[in-house]
This record gives C-alpha cells, structure tokens and sequence, in this order.
C-alpha cells in the first residue's frame, strides 16, 4: 500500500493511507541505515510504500522519488542537513509588521529558497487588525514590491473569517507549506481554515515582541475543503543549496528576466561593463528595496551560505 507520511517524531512516523486512515509506521531497518547526508531520510510529504506488520501498524518499505523539498541545515550535526517537507506545490510565508516585524531581508531569503528549489511562494501578511495608518501604507507599499516581481500577496487577519475564506481558493487541491517566523500566526490561521484541529497556539512574548515555539514538528493535516497544509515550527536556521555567487541572480526573477543581456556570463551585477541588469535598475526596473537585498546577500551581510538566523 502506498500513503503520505504526515508526521514524523524521531523513528515514529504518521502515513494516511488512500482511504483516510492513519498508521503508526516504523523504518524499515535498510532503509534507515541508508548512507544519506540528512538527518531524517523520512519526512512530512514523502510518498511511502507500507507493509501491514497487524491491523494497526505498519512498516515504511519504500521512499518514493520526491518531486521538491525544503531543506535546512541541522543544528545538532552541522555536517548533515535535515528535510522540513517534501512534494510541495507552493510555500506560503506568514509576514507580519508588527509583533514580531518580518524584515524584507527575511522575505528576500524566503523567496530565494524557494525559488532554489523550484517551488512556487506566496506571501500572506497577517494581522492587518493590528496596524494604524501609517503602517497600512507601509504594507502596501512592500506588497507593490513584491506583485511588481510576480509574487501574488494577500493580507488578512486569521481572526476574521472573511479573511481566512479568501485564502481557501489559493490552498484547495494543493499540498502548501506555512512558514514564517514564531509569533506570525501560522497555527492560529491553520485552526481557523479548519475549526477543531486545535493546534497549540501561544502569546507574544511582552518583552521581545517574539513568539514562542509551540509547533515542535513538522505536521500535514488534511482539511476538509480538499487542501493539503504542512504547518512547520518557526524555523530558525534553514540551509540553501550549494551555490556559487554568479547564481544567486537566477533567484531573483526581476534580475533573471535581464541577466542573459550582460555581456559577461559571470556578471554578479555590481559594477562590471555593460551589465542590462544594472540598467535596468538604473531605470527603475528593478526596484532599490530588492536590488538592495541581493547586494548585500553577494557581500554575505545577510545570511551564511549553508545557514542563516530568520
């Protein structure tokens, strides 16, 4: 029988089969000693192969070939890395501006993700109830930004319900991650797409304006209206591929839509001759904010190459 894994604690793992049912399933002992350079060779998202070992649980036979996955650097085992979630359709960021703020350096490294990993991203700001005047504009502002490059934007607020139905239409019939930082609303906006999965949701923290982790794994629920929802805990360290720095440019589709006009291949964009991509944004068509942003990711002041604080 082939299922889903939907969670994964340790050597533990959820898989809902094609009927709905959920099984307790172990590794089979191969598979695990498998030489793998991640520290979990199962994740939240893999399609598996189970053998019934009695009525109620099973035993994980086979991993099949996952189409993408997000990855982040292991903080116990620097070497190794571990898999947040596989055979994604799209990753959806929860931004806030206020308690906690998400920086546009944190947005920037979200869609550089993934866009490495050729999974399509969406930005959700939530609590729009909490912001005055000032602070509307500023979003709207950074939503411009953002919808110029591509990237469909959507504020709500998760406590009002006409909010978190226009999000159903953007999640029905696929698998999506949430992501962002802890204290965004990730698991608050899960309860209220689907009332009565009772998700741990926790306060803001007074004294830092950060929330606390209470999602400690990864977890796939299926809801009721046909869509598949990864909530993940507030991530804290999570790796990119491999890259070299002439790369980076191709994450960003406002710089890969000029780039191929460079008359150097290895063109990073900075200060080299006849470079479209530094014309175009001398013309304002890439905006400051972004151009900005992938500057300082080249100069390595906004994250480390295997990992980086979020």
């Amino acid at each position: 029988m082939t299922g889903t894994v939907t969670k994964s604690t340790g050597s533990n793992y959820l898989v809902r089969m094609g009927g709905g049912e959920i099984i307790s399933c172990k590794l089979k002992g191969k598979i695990r000693l498998d030489d793998r350079k991640t520290t979990n060779p199962v994740t939240v998202g893999d399609r598996v192969d189970v053998e019934m070992e009695n009525d109620t649980e099973g035993m994980i036979t086979n991993i099949h070939q996952r189409k993408n996955y997000i990855i982040r650097k292991s903080i116990n085992l620097s070497k190794q890395a571990h898999i947040i979630a596989s055979n994604l359709d799209q990753a959806i960021l929860i931004a806030t501006l206020v308690e906690p703020r998400t920086s546009l350096g944190f947005i920037d490294r979200f869609l550089i993700t993934a866009e490495a990993y050729s999974i399509p991203a969406i930005i959700v700001f939530n609590k729009s109830d909490n912001l005055n005047k000032e602070l509307i504009e500023l979003q709207n502002e950074i939503i411009s930004i953002y919808e110029k490059v591509g990237y469909s934007c959507y504020t709500i607020s998760s406590l009002d319900k006409k909010d978190v139905e226009k999000l159903k239409p953007v999640l029905q019939g696929k698998t999506s991650l949430i992501s962002g930082h802890s204290g965004v609303g990730k698991s608050t906006l899960v309860n209220a797409l689907q009332p009565g999965l009772n998700i741990k949701t926790s306060v803001i923290s007074s004294a830092h304006s950060k929330g606390t982790h209470t999602t400690t794994f990864a977890e796939l629920y299926h809801l009721d209206f046909g869509a598949d929802i990864i909530d993940t805990p507030g991530i804290k360290e999570l790796g990119l591929v491999e890259m070299k720095k002439e790369e980076v440019g191709h994450y960003f589709p406002e710089i890969r839509k000029f780039m191929n006009d460079c008359k150097f291949n290895n063109c990073l964009h900075i200060d080299e001759p006849k470079c479209a991509v530094r014309d175009a944004y001398e013309r304002g068509d890439i905006s400051e904010e972004r151009y900005s942003s992938y500057i300082k990711i080249l100069a390595g002041e906004e994250m480390d190459w295997k990992a980086w604080e979020i």
